[in-house]
């Protein structure tokens, strides 16, 4: 008997998805209809981004499953029509993109490369770099992509921290939890690396008060999300030397608007929301596996717990 998988995203991603979809479906020994459009009442698991068109869940009894897209869940977690499981999109390619765009922009920083990249010719000032062992990072968020970034820097030897709402435990990590965990977690950050979701919660979690509690020139990466930044907070923390250096990868308005002061800003590096982006070639795979799964009886894998908020 076949399945009946909706895909439910913007049309654009239908030819990107479609073949990888297909074949791994096939690969894990599903046979399915995979269509953009199918009767609500007829469709057994919906292959989803939130910003598709389909909001309202509730006409679609059949279904077991929605298989998000993406890795952030804010933006359907909080349906009031949700009445499914939902599975968030964890895959390989796109842990080791976060993995290697944190990794890379810190070492960036912390061997001061752009001081010998943009030099004037027969500039010789031999300062060698702070070692790793002497340079503390700390994680907001210790999630799957948080987690996997701690412990990626900890190989380097970097002295790595991470923090969360709720206590966690991660080998060779020391981990933080609640709002004094954060002061401390804070305290201690010559990095900080921002993988939170955005709550109302998680808001402005770097405000004026938080920047200040930073050691003086510490740096900050945000590849996480746009609002947990207080924007105008940071740019008079930059300012002022508190922060040393912001490099942010996501933002409350994107594109960010060509006027907006992070552009012109000397201790400023933007990236265009490239840090971790989903490869329809990898997250086929997680997909065609839960629907293996269900077809099978067995768990989700990477189900979110809704009354954890995210």
């Amino acid at each position: 008997m076949s399945v009946n998988v909706l895909f439910a995203a913007q049309s654009d991603a239908w030819p990107e998805y479609e073949a990888p979809l297909r074949r791994e479906i096939a690969v894990v020994g599903i046979k399915a209809h995979l269509n953009t459009d199918i009767p609500a009442d007829q469709v057994d698991y919906i292959v989803y981004a939130p910003n598709s068109d389909l909001q309202d869940f509730a006409p679609y009894t059949r279904a077991k499953a929605v298989l998000n897209l993406w890795a952030g869940v804010e933006a359907i977690v909080g349906n009031p029509t949700l009445h499914l499981p939902l599975a968030r999109m964890v895959d390989p390619a796109l842990t080791q993109g976060m993995i290697e765009w944190v990794t890379g922009h810190i070492l960036r920083l912390h061997l001061g490369m752009d001081a010998h990249i943009t030099a004037a010719p027969g500039t010789w000032e031999p300062v060698p770099p702070p070692l790793a062992f002497d340079t503390r990072v700390t994680i907001l968020g210790l999630g799957e992509l948080g987690a996997a970034c701690a412990t990626a820097l900890a190989t380097f030897g970097f002295d790595v921290a991470g923090w969360s709402r709720t206590p966690k435990v991660i080998d060779g990590i020391t981990c933080f939890s609640g709002s004094d965990g954060l002061e401390a977690a804070l305290e201690r950050s010559d990095f900080c690396v921002l993988l939170l979701p955005s709550t109302a919660q998680t808001e402005n979690t770097l405000n004026a008060r938080t920047l200040a509690l930073m050691p003086k020139g510490a740096c900050i990466l945000n590849p996480g999300r746009g609002p947990l930044i207080d924007d105008d907070a940071l740019l008079a923390a930059l300012d002022t030397g508190q922060i040393g250096h912001a490099t942010l990868d996501v933002f409350r308005i994107e594109p960010l608007p060509k006027d907006h002061p992070f552009w012109a800003h000397q201790k400023v590096t933007v990236t265009p929301h490239v840090a971790a982006e989903t490869r329809a070639a990898y997250s086929a795979k997680t997909i065609a596996e839960n629907i293996r799964r269900g077809e099978a009886g067995e768990p989700f894998v990477h189900l979110v717990d809704r009354r954890a908020g995210y």
